[in-house]
């Protein structure tokens, strides 16, 4: 089948994920990269308007963008601010104008922004109850990552504006499967242990961050724009009460809300959180593009307590990427 769907950074976690996965949905890809890879059709960058518009001329039949190259928040260290508006903010810009350019032939252009662009409103203070991110809140973005991807999503919809291509933007949680970034975090509890509590507020697996984007390829045309949180539904109400123990007693709250998940936590040896600052809610991607995430707390909880897995197995599929060619602690490419 020729390719439909054009994924750029396809060397990388979502970039990879997408490659590997976008065919067993009814998706043929075609990727590119800076970075060689398994799965990199092309190599060359998104910055390049004669690289794009080369891409599109070679393969007619695309008619779906998604756009997932970025300099990501471990970059910060390493790459300048300059590096982070060519590729974050020129980058996108290049690929909108290209695909705005065929007059109609795209159907969807799916942005993958970041949670991380909510930066300062995820962060209550001690004492103070929980945030309930939805797409409401407004970010307050912290470092260079979160400013350029809030530009990038504001071009977006600019292009969008200005030429009614179907343009829709999911803002994602964590999904990598490295270590935390957070030395103390690291240090107080076991990866997986983590991970699976990140279920609840702040992690969502890859493979329904490929279904996601999956789902927004095909409502897009319908949609038209709109910008949506992709995390796994947390298990908790939007109730002040709760998030106010949340960020006090957030161990008390999740026994109560997952009864079953004490008995297995203890025959692990696993800890519960003591405070939870943020909680994401993508109930809004589930009611309009029919997204249906899979890989949720209830289900690793119980997978974990069959003997069974709590992630998927795309995940290990796709592996540890990293960020870095050179040494930055838990990123750097090994």
């Amino acid at each position: 089948m020729p390719p439909n769907v054009l994924v750029t950074g396809s060397a990388g976690h979502l970039g990879t994920a997408l490659m590997l996965s976008l065919p067993t949905h009814g998706l043929h890809p075609v990727g590119i990269d800076i970075l060689p890879s398994p799965t990199t059709t092309h190599v060359g960058t998104i910055t390049s308007p004669e690289f794009i518009s080369s891409i599109f001329a070679k393969y007619p039949t695309i008619t779906h963008v998604i756009h997932a190259a970025t300099l990501h928040k471990p970059h910060v260290d390493s790459h300048t601010k300059t590096d982070f508006v060519s590729a974050n903010i020129q980058g996108t810009l290049v690929l909108l104008e290209e695909a705005a350019r065929l007059e109609g032939r795209i159907t969807s252009f799916i942005f993958i922004s970041t949670t991380s662009t909510f930066g300062r409103a995820l962060s209550p203070g001690a004492g103070k109850p929980a945030v309930w991110i939805d797409e409401s809140v407004v970010p307050i973005p912290k470092n260079i990552y979160g400013v350029t991807k809030v530009a990038a999503e504001d071009l977006c919809h600019l292009v969008h504006s200005q030429t009614r291509m179907p343009v829709l933007v999911l803002r994602t949680s964590r999904f990598f499967p490295e270590d935390d970034d957070d030395e103390e975090r690291r240090a107080a509890m076991g990866d997986d242990n983590l991970k699976v509590l990140e279920l609840c507020y702040r992690r969502v697996d890859v493979e329904d961050v490929v279904s996601a984007c999956v789902c927004a390829a095909r409502r897009a045309p319908e949609v038209k724009w709109g910008k949506y949180i992709i995390s796994a539904p947390p298990p908790f109400d939007r109730d002040e009460s709760v998030l106010a123990r949340l960020n006090s007693n957030a161990g008390e709250v999740m026994r109560e809300v997952a009864p079953g998940c004490e008995g297995v936590f203890a025959e692990k040896g696993w800890k519960f959180l003591e405070r939870i600052d943020r909680v994401y809610d993508s109930g809004k991607a589930v009611r309009e593009l029919g997204w249906e995430p899979r890989y949720t707390f209830a289900r690793a909880v119980e997978g974990i307590a069959t003997g069974g897995r709590w992630k998927s197995e795309l995940t290990d599929r796709v592996g540890k990427k990293g960020y870095h060619a050179v040494s930055t602690g838990v990123y750097t490419v090994r």
